[in-house]
């Protein structure tokens, strides 16, 4: 039994069972062929070497029964001479022809693996972020990877090895049965003893290889939770990880056993089936002998078939199988496509036009909004990548109505969960409006293309994020191109050269994952220069001042007025103090704008703002 064949049994044995009862979509294989498309001739190829290879399997056999019966009985030392020759011969060619075919098979199955994987990539990259809200990271980088590799099978292992077996059974089946019929068919016979350990381990070897998924599978979450930087943080401030230690052992524990289990039913399995293919190869030699002392066969007859035997049980069980084989492969294609048939809810119309505003006036008529629901970004088969929630959103902004005129600051303040950070989501079209309509100079947002939109507007987050790269690497992602100069000279208005300047390697510096290895204020100021660097016209500030010293406080500050001069802004804020120079107040309360006006005006009024404005205690607010 070859080694490709046991590989081949192995793989079927631990598919998951639920791929025998899958169902494949209209229209799946066709699409399919469609990836094999730019392969065709390295396809070709490496089908005719699997067939060669294949082939290839009977010769020696064929030339053994040569060497005995007409070499070495007649004592013909130069047939023995030339068959040795030949041997060799075939051997070296079938290297040959197993490296031009590996060769193709890794073009094949690269390249099939590099199509899809970027395929995926970009268009995740495309979704709305209402999808990356529900999806979990690991599983969508599992779809990516796992399913991405068990497609490229389809057209490398389990194509190869259909059509190696396929081809290896007629032919060693043909040439047993012109060779001796009686000694093929009750080799035959001893096929479902061949099948019985199969089938047992089989069970139990799907039972385990599940079982240490799932434990893998939680000590992988495990450790991307424990070991970044905020996990790790967590662990140590409450001080438990002793308590982390042992869980992480007893998982750690339980997949040593299961393996254990495995390795010795994965050996059980070689032996059973190494001792039922000795059984029959005995039970060939028992009656081959008989016949050929009897002069029904010859000894290099008996030799021949007793060798061809071993080819034999191989490619019989893998067929067997050859179903769930296919289907696994199909299956995992079919997971791709469901990712790459997802739409974004956010996309460019097919009329779309490039519109970079320079001064742009920012109007909301009638907008009205509300999250989307699970089930329109969820995939059935992605259960746990995208969780049904139980409960809608419901309507979270309610009619608003405004206009932020260029060049000027408005300002939106109000209680937590009153709708501000989704009204700023709105207008980079993060989501999309469920009524109503956004506009900048009077272009509906929608019927512009979302990169130059995007390429309008900069935003600064609370918590901004940094990439774990260098300095240099985060600044040029919002100006790839820019110089060292524009670097340095956005970093001076953002107040942070001189702290870039006094560390060893300057703009080389790695920020840490998540920018870790930089203070909050040092973060908001990076993440400021970066926004300079792009020079937006519109700027949108979330919070961008929140939870920092008063020393921080004020080089953001500092920095956040040159970000903001010349520019239409949108400032989100709950610390009132640091809007009361707006060019209007926006209060929104319960997804509406209930009060606006400057900040004189809405204190006199003594409404929310008044009421808000009074309960924070204004002297710490400036000191901080």
């Amino acid at each position: 039994m070859s080694m490709q064949a046991i590989w081949m049994t192995h793989r079927s044995m631990t598919a998951d069972p639920s791929v025998k009862e899958a169902k494949l979509k209209p229209g799946t294989i066709k699409r399919i062929l469609t990836f094999a498309q730019p392969y065709r001739f390295s396809i070709c190829i490496f089908l005719i070497t699997v067939v060669i290879d294949a082939s290839l399997i009977v010769a020696t056999p064929l030339l053994l029964l040569r060497l005995i019966d007409d070499g070495v009985i007649p004592k013909n030392g130069a047939l023995i001479t030339q068959l040795a020759v030949l041997v060799g011969v075939i051997a070296l060619a079938d290297a040959a022809v197993s490296m031009v075919g590996r060769y193709f098979s890794s073009r094949i199955g690269e390249g099939l693996i590099y199509d899809l994987r970027s395929l995926v990539f970009a268009h995740v990259q495309r979704q709305s972020i209402a999808f990356f809200t529900r999806t979990q990271t690991g599983a969508l980088i599992s779809r990516i990877n796992s399913d991405v590799m068990g497609a490229q099978q389809a057209f490398t292992a389990t194509l190869s090895g259909l059509l190696s077996n396929v081809v290896s059974l007629v032919l060693v089946g043909i040439t047993m049965m012109i060779l001796s019929w009686q000694i093929t068919i009750f080799s035959l016979l001893l096929l479902p003893l061949f099948l019985i350990p199969t089938k047992w381990v089989g069970r139990r070897l799907q039972s385990l290889t599940r079982e240490s998924f799932n434990v893998n599978a939680e000590m992988s979450s495990t450790m991307t939770e424990r070991f970044n930087v905020s996990g790790a943080m967590l662990v140590s401030l409450y001080g438990q990880p002793s308590r982390e230690h042992e869980y992480f052992r007893s998982r750690a524990r339980r997949v040593a056993d299961i393996g254990i289990k495995m390795a010795m039913l994965n050996r059980l399995f070689f032996i059973a089936l190494t001792s039922v293919a000795a059984i029959a190869t005995a039970f060939a030699y028992g009656i081959g002998g008989h016949l050929a002392i009897n002069g029904g066969v010859t000894v290099g007859t008996l030799l021949a078939i007793t060798a061809l035997l071993a080819r034999l049980y191989g490619p019989l069980t893998a067929l067997s199988n050859v179903r769930i084989d296919v289907m696994t492969s199909l299956v995992s294609f079919e997971r791709v496509f469901e990712v790459l048939d997802l739409e974004p809810m956010v996309k460019d119309r097919n009329d779309a036009i490039a519109y970079r505003a320079t001064h742009p006036k920012i109007e909301f008529k009638d907008v009205s909004f509300s999250y989307p629901r699970a089930h329109e970004i969820s995939l059935a088969s992605l259960e746990s990548a995208a969780r049904p929630e139980g409960a809608e959103s419901g309507v979270v902004l309610k009619n608003l109505s405004f206009i932020a005129a260029p060049g000027t600051l408005t300002a939106l303040v109000g209680p937590s969960g009153a709708g501000k950070t989704t009204i700023s989501a709105l207008i980079p079209r993060l989501y999309d409006v469920t009524s109503g309509a956004i506009s900048i100079d009077g272009h509906d947002i929608r019927d512009l293309s979302l990169g130059s939109l995007r390429e309008s507007i900069g935003v600064v987050m609370q918590d901004a994020h940094l990439f774990h790269e260098t300095i240099e690497e985060n600044l040029r992602y919002a100006k790839s191109d820019a110089t060292q100069a524009q670097m340095q000279a956005a970093c001076e208005a953002a107040q942070i050269w001189k702290l870039i300047e006094s560390l060893p390697n300057g703009l080389e510096t790695m920020v840490g994952e998540r920018g870790h290895r930089l203070s909050g204020g040092e973060k908001q100021r990076l993440a400021i220069a970066r926004l300079l660097l792009k020079s937006p016209a519109l700027v949108i500030l979330d919070e961008a001042t929140a939870h920092l010293d008063s020393e921080n406080e004020s080089l953001v500050h500092t920095a956040l007025e040159n970000a903001l001069k010349g520019r239409t802004s949108i400032v989100i804020a709950h610390r009132l103090s640091t809007v009361r120079n707006a060019d209007q107040i926006l209060v929104v309360d319960s997804g509406s704008i209930v009060e606006r006006g400057r900040h004189e005006e809405l204190v006199a009024k003594g409404g929310l703002y008044a009421d808000l404005y009074s309960r924070q205690d204004l002297t710490g607010a400036t000191n901080q």
